[in-house]
C-alpha cells in the first residue's frame, strides 16, 4: 500500500492556507449585480402591500422583486433529482410569510451596499395571522398537508411514520423493569464559517450558469428547474469551493432567486447572506421531543421498546417529512430489540425551517435512546457498558426495518476496547466526590448508514484518464465540503495506479461534464464514490499496463504500477509521463476507464464514546475534562483526516449537549441566538483532551475495506456528555442543552 492508511495532507491545503482558493463571495465576475433582501419581522403574516418606489429611485438599483412579480408556483428545495416526489410548499416570495426571517422582497443593484440600503427603504404593510411555535400545539392544527390539487395547506402532521416489529405488549409483559423517559433536543445551527452565497450568470446560448458552494450540483439543477419551470438542460451548475456546510448547504436556498434575477435582468447576479441572515433565513437542525419506554429483563436484555418522536420542521417542509423515517432507520440498527413500536411525526411551526444537519436525525434519536438506556442501567444497578454489550447487534445481523445486513458491525469492539483505553471501570469506581465540584463519566453508542441503498438512485460513475503530464484526471461529481473528501478519494485512485494523491487532478463537479450523482449526503462519499473510483482505477491500471507492453517488451500481467511508472521485474520501467508522451507522439489515444458502481449493501458504521465531566454545583457549569471516541471505520484511508472528522464531531456534540440552541422565543417566535455573539458554541477553551481509537476490522463491500465516519463522529457525543453529568450529580436530566440554569434547577 502506497496511499491507503497514510496520513496524507489535504491536496488543496496549501492553496487554502495561502488564500489562493477563491470562494463564491470572492469571485470577480464582469458586470456582477448584487442583492439585498427584506425579511419578515413577523412570524406569520400576510404581505398586504409592498411599496418599492423609494428603493427604485436609488441610483444603481436595477429592480425590486416580491411575490407579485416573481413565479407563483411552489417547489421543494430539498429534492435530489427531477421528478422526485416531495411536498412543494416554498415560493421565492410568498404572499404569506411563515416565520421571522422569511423572504418578503429583494433589491438587485450595482453594489451590495446600494442593494442593502435600498432594501431598507421598502415599505411593507403586514396583516398578522395566528402563529404556532410549539410542536405539541402544532398537532392541534390538524389536517392534510396538501389539497387534492397539490396546494399546500400547512396543516399537520407533515409525516406520520409508524413501525411495529414483533409483539411489544408481550415483550413489556415479560419485562422485569420498565423505564420511561422524555428527552428534548434543541434546535441548533450549522455555524459554517462561509455564509450562504450564490452567483448566477446568463450564458450566450440562452442557458443559465450557477456557481454554487453546494453539496450536489444535480440537486441545485433540479430545484432551480422546478422553481423556474425550466428544462434541466437550460441550467448548468458548477460547484465552487465550500467553506463548511455540515448539511446547511445541502439545499439550494438562494439559487432559485439568483437564477431568476439573472435571467430577468440579463446580467450576472450574486446573492449573499450575512451572518444574521444565515442564522434566521436558512436552515437549522430540527428540535425533537422523544418519549421512550424500554422493557428489560433482570440481566439487562432489552425485551421491548416503544418510541414516539415529535419533530419540529419549522415553516416549510424541505426534507423534514423524511426525518421520522430516517430516525427509525438509524434506531433499529444498533441494538437487538426483539419487539419494537415506533411512531414519528413531523409538524410545521412558524419558525425557521429545518433541514439537513450532520447525521440527519441520528443525533436526535440516539440522544433519546442512549439517555433512556443509561437511566435503565442506573435502575438495574448495571454498568452502562455491560448493558450495551449485552444488546448490541453483531456482524452479519439483519435489521428489522428494511431487512438489511449491517455488515461487519464492530460496535462491541468499540465498547470493549474503548472502555479499556478510557479506564472506564476504575473511573466509575472512583465516584463523584463531594463538595462543590462533582465528577462523572458517561458512555453512549451509535450507528449510522453508508449511503442511501436500497432507496433512491444509489450509484455513481467515475472516469479516470491518463493525462499527457503523467498525472491522472478524475471526473466524478465530487463535493468536498472542506473536510478532505477529495484527498481521501484521490488516495483511493492513487493506490490503484501507483500514484500519490496529489497526482490525481480532480475536475470540479459540473452538471455538464459529470454523470449524475446524489452528492455529499448520507455518509456515502467514501463508501459509494470511493468504490466507483477504486473500480475505475483498477480498470485504468489494466489499460495502462496494456499500453506499456510495447514499451517494455513483455506481457501485461508481468507489469505493475508503482511510484508513477509502469515496472517489470528486471528493473526496467517507463514513467507514466514518458508513456503518455510516446502515445501522443504516435497519435494513440491515452488510456481511460469509466466505471459505474451501484450499491448492493448498506452496512453500519459504529461508535462508542466516553466522556468525563466536572460539574460545579455552585454555578451549574459543566466542564468536559476527558473524551475518548472509539470508531468502527472498516479501514481508515487517511487516519489523520478520520481523526480530524471525529475531533470536529466531538466539538459539535459537546455544543449540542451543553450550549447550542437558537432559542426561539415561545411568545414572539424570534430567534434569540441569531449571531455568534448570541449563540454559544464549544470554543477551544471548552474543549477537553480528545483521544481517538480506530477499530479497523474491514468492511468487505467498502473500498479497501473502508466505511463512513463523517456523520457518526458527532452522533453519540451529546448522550455521552449528558450521561456523564447525570452520573456526577445522581440525577436524570433529559432536556438539552444542559444550561447552568437547568442544572441548578434540577438540584433544587
Amino acid at each position: 500500500m502506497n496511499q491507503i492508511s497514510c496520513r496524507v495532507p489535504l491536496i488543496d491545503g496549501v492553496e487554502k492556507v495561502t488564500g489562493a482558493v477563491r470562494f463564491t463571495a470572492d469571485m470577480d465576475v464582469d458586470g456582477l449585480l448584487h442583492c439585498g433582501l427584506v425579511f419578515s419581522p413577523r412570524p406569520h403574516t400576510r404581505i398586504a402591500y409592498v411599496n418599492a418606489h423609494a428603493a427604485l429611485a436609488v441610483e444603481g438599483v436595477r429592480a425590486v422583486f416580491w411575490h407579485e412579480n416573481t413565479p407563483a408556483h411552489h417547489y421543494n428545495s430539498s429534492i435530489w433529482f427531477a421528478g422526485q416526489g416531495a411536498l412543494r410548499d416554498e415560493r421565492m416570495f410568498a404572499p404569506v410569510a411563515r416565520h421571522i426571517g422569511d423572504r418578503v422582497a429583494a433589491v438587485v443593484a450595482d453594489t451590495e451596499e446600494i442593494a442593502r440600503y435600498a432594501a431598507r427603504l421598502i415599505a411593507v404593510e403586514y396583516i398578522d395571522l395566528p402563529a404556532i411555535f410549539a410542536p405539541e400545539a402544532a398537532l392541534t392544527h390538524a389536517g392534510h398537508a396538501v389539497r387534492e390539487d397539490d396546494v399546500p395547506t400547512f396543516r399537520n402532521p407533515v409525516a406520520d411514520e409508524v413501525f411495529v416489529h414483533g409483539n411489544p405488549e408481550a415483550g413489556f409483559a415479560a419485562a422485569d423493569l420498565i423505564v420511561e423517559a422524555r428527552i428534548a433536543t434543541p434546535r441548533s445551527h450549522h455555524c459554517a464559517i462561509e455564509t450562504h452565497a450564490c452567483i448566477a450568470r446568463p450564458e450566450p446560448d440562452g442557458r443559465i450558469l450557477l456557481l454554487s458552494p453546494c453539496q450536489s450540483v444535480f440537486a441545485v439543477q433540479a430545484v432551480v428547474a422546478q422553481a423556474l419551470k425550466l428544462p434541466q438542460e437550460k441550467i448548468r451548475v458548477v460547484k465552487t469551493p465550500i467553506g463548511g456546510s455540515f448539511g446547511g448547504k445541502a439545499e439550494p436556498i438562494l439559487d432559485p432567486l439568483c437564477a431568476f434575477f439573472a435571467l430577468t435582468l440579463g446580467r450576472p447576479v450574486m446573492v449573499r447572506y450575512n451572518r444574521h441572515e444565515t442564522f434566521t433565513a436558512t436552515r437549522t437542525r430540527s428540535s425533537v421531543t422523544g418519549w421512550m419506554r424500554i422493557g428489560l429483563s433482570s440481566d439487562g436484555r432489552i425485551l421491548a421498546r416503544d418510541t414516539e418522536a415529535l419533530v419540529d420542521i419549522g415553516a416549510y417542509c424541505t426534507g423534514g417529512n423524511y426525518l421520522p423515517s430516517s430516525m427509525l432507520q438509524r434506531l433499529v440498527r444498533l441494538y437487538d430489540v426483539p419487539t419494537e413500536r415506533y411512531r414519528g411525526r413531523a409538524v410545521y411551526t412558524n419558525t425557521t425551517p429545518s433541514g439537513a444537519f450532520r447525521g440527519y436525525g441520528s443525533p436526535q434519536i440516539h440522544t433519546v435512546a442512549e439517555i433512556t438506556l443509561d437511566i435503565a442501567a442506573r435502575r438495574l444497578k448495571m454498568d452502562p457498558v455491560a448493558l450495551r454489550l449485552i444488546n448490541l447487534l453483531g456482524p452479519g445481523a439483519i435489521e428489522p426495518l428494511q431487512g438489511l445486513d449491517v455488515g461487519n458491525a464492530r460496535g462491541r469492539d468499540c465498547l470493549m476496547r474503548g472502555a479499556a483505553a478510557f479506564d472506564w471501570s476504575a473511573r466509575r469506581q472512583t465516584g463523584a466526590g463531594a463538595g462543590r465540584w462533582r465528577r462523572g463519566v458517561g458512555v453512549a453508542a451509535a450507528t449510522h448508514i453508508n449511503g442511501c441503498y436500497p432507496g433512491f438512485h444509489e450509484e455513481t460513475t467515475a472516469t479516470l484518464r491518463l493525462l499527457p503530464s503523467g498525472r491522472v484526471e478524475l471526473v466524478c461529481a465530487l463535493h468536498d465540503l472542506g473536510c478532505g473528501a477529495d484527498t481521501t478519494l484521490a488516495q483511493i485512485a492513487g493506490e490503484t495506479l501507483g500514484l500519490r494523491a496529489r497526482d490525481i487532478a480532480i475536475v470540479p463537479a459540473d452538471t455538464d461534464t459529470c454523470p449524475y450523482d446524489l452528492g455529499t449526503r448520507a455518509s456515502r462519499m467514501t463508501y459509494i464514490c470511493g468504490e466507483a473510483i477504486r473500480r475505475a482505477g483498477a480498470a485504468l491500471g489494466i489499460s495502462i499496463r496494456m499500453a506499456a507492453v510495447l514499451e517494455l517488451n513483455t506481457q501485461a500481467d508481468e507489469l505493475w504500477l508503482e511510484a508513477g511508472a509502469v515496472r517489470r521485474s528486471d528493473g526496467s520501467r517507463v514513467t507514466l509521463a514518458e508513456l503518455a508522451s510516446r502515445m501522443v507522439g504516435r497519435g494513440a489515444e491515452l488510456p481511460a476507464a469509466t466505471e459505474t458502481y451501484r450499491a448492493q449493501a448498506n452496512p453500519g458504521s459504529y461508535a462508542a464514546h466516553f466522556a468525563e465531566v466536572e460539574v460545579d454545583r455552585l454555578t451549574g457549569r459543566v466542564r468536559v475534562r476527558d473524551y475518548l471516541a472509539a470508531h468502527d471505520v472498516g479501514r481508515a484511508i487517511n487516519p489523520m483526516l478520520v481523526e480530524g472528522q471525529i475531533h470536529g464531531g466531538i466539538q459539535i456534540g459537546i455544543g449540542y449537549a451543553l450550549y447550542e440552541d437558537v432559542a426561539v422565543d415561545p411568545v414572539t417566535g424570534r430567534m434569540r441566538g441569531d449571531s455568534f455573539s448570541r449563540y454559544t458554541l464549544a470554543n477551544a477553551s471548552e474543549m477537553p483532551r480528545m483521544r481517538v481509537l480506530l477499530i479497523e476490522e474491514g468492511e468487505p463491500t467498502g473500498p479497501f475495506g473502508a466505511k463512513a465516519v463523517g456523520e457518526i463522529a458527532t452522533i453519540p457525543v451529546a448522550a455521552a456528555v449528558v450521561n456523564a453529568v447525570n452520573d456526577a450529580l445522581g440525577i436524570e436530566l433529559t432536556d438539552l442543552p444542559l444550561s447552568p440554569e437547568r442544572i441548578l434547577a434540577s438540584m433544587g
